[in-house]
């Protein structure tokens, strides 16, 4: 899983961000990209289902464990 595709991704910050200070996301092939808006160069990316966990994670305010 990779930002390198056939398609450059399209990236979104929150409706909330009132700077340039923000984390923006981008949804991928088979994943989520985020990065930080200060640098932009530097991404993490997770495939759906490790997206689709840390969601549920925040939503019910469970601890994540790894």
């Amino acid at each position: 899983m990779s930002l390198t595709g056939s398609a450059m991704p399209v990236w979104r910050k929150s409706s909330r961000c009132e700077s340039q200070q923000c984390v923006e996301v981008a949804r991928l092939e088979d994943g989520i990209a985020i990065r930080d808006s200060k640098d932009p160069g530097s991404q993490l990316v997770f495939d759906s289902s490790a997206w689709r966990a840390f969601l549920v994670t925040l939503r019910t305010g469970r601890r994540l464990v790894l």
